[in-house]
């Protein structure tokens, strides 16, 4: 259902029985699972989809090993289990990570979890070779029934030296286990909206619309795109606004303080020398300060973070030039001989984490936990929907659906546990399957191969609907990218709501994360819209200028 139709159903008819305030991961899981099961749920967003907090996680699908040391057992089998559910249901954009660890002592750490829980601890020990060990023997025992992804393995110098030359000498082993990778949390969200479309009216989900205010026991909202309000009756609020959770229940007049959160930056770098280095492994490891901080495959380009640094303001998050600095001097911890520059640089990013407020003595010890809050509105029930990890949306989503479900008197019908998501859904298992598949496209839609392939490693199986509309266009490359299709565009104009060309740059492509915007790009793609939309020329060219100037206010971009 288009945005238009959406907003003209609401001012015919306002009633919903749940709405869903913020369209970051765990809004929109829940938004998912409760229009399986049948509910009639809104989801609205002040801005785009997943383009808050959850657009700025480290791309990992993990259940976070270093959790274990602050006895968050519960939490860490959870996302550990979770990370396998993703590896299954969605192979399109979550993959297998083989994660290597530097290891540079070995009695190192061995009182920090005690040492934590007597709260008697601002700066752990590095932990060496014991206790990482000991953490991997109890995160692969979590879920050895599953069998998702091998279990750990340990080497010592001489070999780790030889399987990544450029690896600094002064270790002394490395270990090997498996993660998730997450090549694009924003394509994942975006199909979990569809999926949650499909599956009737009851279900719809707008972009741009905020929660500013309440009439009596209905909520006022506000169109960001044309400044107009209206009001909408739920029985249920759920307030899934991450960072800004607690700003979101003021509007409704709730003044509970839930939200404590932390700012994580990160830098996407165009440095083949250190790609070629790391080959498809994370390293994931500490640095001389004490911070957990990565080095990630991203396609051909490398990410390097992160910080977790206390923030007050949500909007504020920026990265600093003292973070990238930061960054930049991590990677000489692991490949000294590998220099970073700031010209290696082409995207940044940073996100808050929306952690519950806490009086922990380093960011690093507040929980990463998840948890539902019930405050009221007159009579209407609204849930807050505090922490959690990108890893664990679906059992939070689950978690908080079942609540849902029991406030209004229903069954759950449907579950999402063993689900297919998006282009993920019969998604082929092996080489033979993907050519099939591939091949079966082709001959559907007339589409030549080369570019199917492409459409296939950014949509999985729903490269068919797209190559339809290639196909409905014509074989015509865009100017700016020869890799891509004025079908292509098109396609994600109609069928994914996007109201400005940045919407696609960053939340329908990884184009503006891998470096690959130009002006040229940017002002084909405007043109795409305008024949879409039916933008004026004036219009064109202030979406252009506001492309460009977001690009280079939130992620340090320079669009030429």
């Amino acid at each position: 259902m288009k945005r238009a139709e959406v907003l003209d159903q609401l001012k015919k008819n306002n009633q919903v029985t749940v709405l869903v305030v913020g369209a970051g991961i765990n809004g929109i899981g829940t938004f998912r699972d409760l229009a399986l099961n049948g509910v009639n749920v809104l989801l609205i967003d002040r801005s785009d989809f997943c383009s808050g907090a959850s657009t700025a996680s480290s791309h990992m699908a993990h259940g976070g090993i270093r959790y274990l040391e602050n006895g968050e057992f519960r939490l860490v089998r959870e996302a550990v289990q979770e990370r396998n559910r993703m590896i299954e249901n969605a192979p399109h954009v979550v993959r297998p990570l083989p994660t290597v660890i530097p290891i540079f002592k070995f009695w190192s750490g061995l009182l920090n979890a005690p040492l934590k829980f007597l709260n008697w601890l601002d700066k752990p020990a590095e932990r060496g070779a014991f206790v990482i060990k000991f953490g991997l023997i109890m995160y692969d025992s979590f879920t050895h029934k599953q069998k998702t992804v091998p279990t750990h393995e340990f080497y010592g110098r001489k070999r780790s030296l030889q399987m990544y030359p450029r690896l600094n000498p002064q270790i002394k082993y490395t270990a090997l286990y498996y993660d998730g990778q997450i090549l694009s949390p924003e394509r994942y969200a975006m199909d979990l909206i569809s999926d949650a479309e499909a599956e009737g009216p009851h279900a719809r989900a707008l972009n741009y619309v905020s929660l500013v205010g309440k009439e009596g026991e209905n909520v006022v909202l506000k169109d960001e795109v044309t400044g107009e309000t209206f009001t909408v009756q739920a029985k249920i609020i759920v307030n899934a606004a991450g960072p800004w959770i607690d700003s979101v229940n003021r509007e409704m007049g709730i003044e509970e303080r839930y939200i404590g959160g932390t700012k994580g930056s990160h830098l996407v770098l165009d440095l083949p020398e250190l790609r070629q280095a790391i080959g498809n492994k994370e390293f994931f490891f500490e640095n001389k300060d004490g911070r957990i901080v990565l080095i990630f495959p991203f396609w051909d380009k490398v990410i390097i973070g992160t910080s977790d640094l206390p923030i007050e303001n949500p909007d504020e998050a920026r990265c600093t030039p003292e973070e990238e600095q930061y960054f930049i001097n991590l990677v000489s911890r692991v490949f000294p001989d590998i220099p970073v520059k700031p010209e290696h640089i082409v995207f940044r990013f940073t996100g808050v984490r929306p952690l519950e407020y806490s009086r922990a003595k380093t960011t690093g010890q507040i929980s990463r936990d998840h948890s539902i809050k019930e405050d009221k509105l007159g009579n209407i029930p609204v849930l807050s929907l505090v922490g959690g990890k990108w890893t664990s949306f679906r059992a939070f989503s689950e978690q908080t659906t079942d609540v849902i479900l029991k406030m209004l008197d229903k069954k759950r019908t449907r579950s999402t546990a063993a689900l297919g998501v998006g282009g993920g859904k019969d998604f082929p298992r092996n080489d033979k399957e993907r050519a099939e598949m591939v091949k079966y496209v082709c001959d559907k839609t007339g589409v030549k191969e080369s570019v199917v392939q492409d459409l296939f490693v950014r949509y999985g199986t729903r490269s068919l609907l797209v190559a339809k509309e290639i196909a409905r266009v014509g074989d015509s490359p865009l100017q700016s990218k020869a890799n891509w299709q004025r079908g292509e565009v098109i396609y994600l104009v109609e069928n994914e709501k996007p109201v400005h060309v940045e919407d696609v740059l960053l939340r329908r492509s990884t184009l503006a994360w891998l470096g690959e915007v130009t002006r040229p790009l940017v002002e084909e793609f405007a043109a795409i819209f305008a024949e879409v939309n039916g933008w004026s020329k004036a219009t064109v060219q202030s979406e252009v200028e506001r492309t460009i100037a977001h690009l280079k206010e939130y992620h340090g971009v320079i669009v030429k």
